[in-house]
C-alpha cells in the first residue's frame, strides 16, 4: 500500500486530513508543495482524471489575485491552467491523495471525511 497526500502544511483541511488518516491507521508519505513543488505531469494526471473545475481552486486568495487576463487565459486553455498550477501551487484543492490500495487506484481531491473513511476503511 502506497499513499501520498499532496498540500500545505499549514492549511487547516490538511490537517484534517492528516487526522483522519492517522485516526484511520493509514501510512503515507507527505509531499509539500511549498517546499517540494509539483511537476507537470502531476497535475495533468490528476486533471486528467478529476477535471480542471475539481482541481483548480478558485476560491482561494491566490486565484484572487491573477489578474483578469491571467485568469481568462486559464479559462480558455488547460495547458495554461496547468503551468499556473505549477507556478502556484496553492491553486490546487487540497488534499490530494493518491496511491493505490489491494492492487486498486485511487485518487481523491479536497478533504470529504465520508470519501476517506471508504476509501481507507
Amino acid at each position: 500500500m502506497s499513499i501520498t497526500i499532496y498540500g500545505i502544511k499549514s492549511c487547516s483541511t490538511m490537517k484534517k486530513a492528516f487526522t483522519k488518516l492517522d485516526e484511520l491507521g493509514v501510512n503515507y508519505n507527505f509531499h509539500d508543495y511549498k517546499k517540494q513543488g509539483i511537476d507537470k505531469e502531476s497535475v495533468q494526471r490528476w486533471i486528467d482524471e478529476l477535471g480542471i473545475d475539481k482541481v483548480l481552486n478558485k476560491r482561494g486568495t491566490t486565484w484572487r489575485k491573477l489578474t483578469d487576463e491571467q485568469k481568462q487565459a486559464a479559462d480558455a486553455n488547460i495547458d495554461t491552467a496547468i503551468d499556473l498550477l505549477v507556478e502556484n501551487t496553492s491553486m490546487i484543492k487540497r488534499p490530494i491523495v493518491e496511491g493505490e490500495i489491494k492492487d486498486k487506484l485511487f485518487l481523491l481531491c479536497g478533504y470529504d471525511e465520508e470519501a476517506f473513511d471508504t476509501t481507507f476503511s
